[in-house]
């Protein structure tokens, strides 16, 4: 179902980039063809969409745009710069403006396929991007809060490096995950040990080479890379790094034909779900979930009304996966869609749960209405982090929360076919 209206952007948009609040509000940015191919973002109220700032703040042409929300729930924006060469520039909106981390064009050269993330541990932000000051090699910069500093050596990459992605495990190591024309255009995933970028299983571990990529870990934290490949349309696979080698989850090639605009994402069990635009439905959006054993469709197949390109798949902390994209049945605007779950799959008034006291300072009790199948009690940081996870068996449970540090949490009960999360504070 769409949210708000389909085709809510002025004009055409580009490099469309969804992100979602701790408190639930949906974000897009895009590159804005009614603002000069400027940056525009805009949010989602409960009712409509409005800009979050001026539309079109970089002023001037910005591409391979990249949104995310900060552990203080400031969006922030990154993308090529066509005002300073298309380096890269970060911006965040300060409540009111659109305002410089840092400097304007702070990468050494011009950049594509940037990719923005907060770090877990530091909360500083971190930038991925193919580095052409470094012959199309893999680099990533973080903001110290004075400056932008290389993180390792700058262009660590064997060679060019398509469709850079940054990701985080729970201990804040950064990992990239990109196509490696050093390795034929396979995928290639390196993470920084502290010192260097060092290889995570072998280079090049995709059968062949890829024309769309995404990289994500789970809610266990593993790394999980989604891609197509160039070769006969394969269709996409995924693969999880098992500690030694990359393994394929469930069948390869798992979808009719070839894919793009690939977009991984963990629902709140921990499945992975990828959303792509998909060939044999006339270039349709389609999302699926491995379900344990194979994968399947979330929904309708092809549910988009029309071709779908930047495709961009996120949950919201209640598990309600959104998708947002550039809809060609509405002139290539903004539309942003999310799966409805019907009664008896997705049940959120089947299980209630309370908490007391909170705030807390040692220990909490959970007191369920109901013990749901599977059920699986977390404790989440404001980051999404999981700090503590427990099986419930009775209705009244004691949680030991004296070894959190202080601030804000979330409590969330999930079962086979029930999600309710509650928020509590750690003084």
């Amino acid at each position: 179902m769409n949210v708000g209206n389909a085709g809510f952007s002025a004009g055409r948009a580009d490099y469309v980039s969804l992100a979602i609040s701790n408190t639930g509000q949906p974000f897009v940015a895009y590159q804005d063809y009614a603002s000069p191919a400027a940056v525009t973002v805009m949010k989602f109220n409960g009712t409509n969409w409005s800009n979050e700032g001026d539309p079109g703040f970089s002023g001037v042409e910005a591409s391979d745009i990249s949104l995310a929300i900060s552990p203080t729930g400031q969006p922030f924006v990154a993308y090529s710069d066509g005002k300073h060469e298309n380096k890269a520039t970060v911006k965040k909106f300060d409540g009111t403006n659109w305002v410089d981390v840092g400097i304007v064009g702070f990468s050494a050269g011009s950049t594509r396929f940037l990719s923005l993330k907060f770090n877990p541990i530091d909360e500083n932000p971190y930038v991925a991007f193919q580095d052409y000051a470094n012959t199309h090699k893999a680099t990533v910069m973080k903001f110290d809060g004075t400056t932008w500093i290389n993180v390792g050596n700058a262009g660590f990459s064997l060679s060019d490096a398509n469709y850079t992605n940054l990701a985080f495990d729970d201990s804040g190591c950064p990992f990239v995950a990109y196509g490696d024309v050093g390795n034929g255009g396979k995928v290639s995933v390196k993470k920084f040990d502290g010192t260097n970028w060092v290889t995570v299983g072998s280079e090049g571990f995709s059968a062949n080479s890829v024309i769309c990529l995404s990289f994500a870990f789970s809610p266990d934290g593993l790394p999980y890379v989604a891609y197509d490949e160039y070769l006969n349309g394969t269709g996409a696979t995924v693969k999880n790094f098992d500690g030694s080698n990359w393994v394929t989850v469930g069948n390869a090639g798992f979808t009719n034909g070839y894919v793009t605009y690939i977009s991984l994402a963990f629902n709140i069990s921990g499945q992975p779900n990828v959303a792509f635009k998909e060939s044999q439905y006339s270039g349709k959006i389609s999302v699926k979930k491995f379900d344990g054993t194979a994968w399947v469709n979330v929904g309708n197949a092809g549910f988009s009304s029309n071709i779908a390109q930047f495709i961009n798949l996120v949950f919201n902390s209640s598990g309600v996966p959104y998708v947002a994209y550039s809809d060609g049945g509405n002139l290539q605007k903004t539309t942003v869609m999310k799966f409805d779950f019907p009664d008896g799959i997705f049940d959120l008034h089947e299980l209630t749960f309370s908490i007391f006291p909170n705030p807390a300072t040692n220990c909490m009790t959970i007191e369920t209405t109901a013990i749901p199948a599977k059920s699986q009690l977390s404790i989440l940081n404001v980051n999404g982090k999981k700090c503590i996870t427990r099986q419930i068996t009775e209705p009244n449970t004691i949680i030991d929360v004296s070894t959190l540090t202080s601030g804000v949490y979330f409590m969330r009960l999930t079962g086979e076919k029930t999600v309710v999360t509650r928020k509590f504070v750690k003084l």
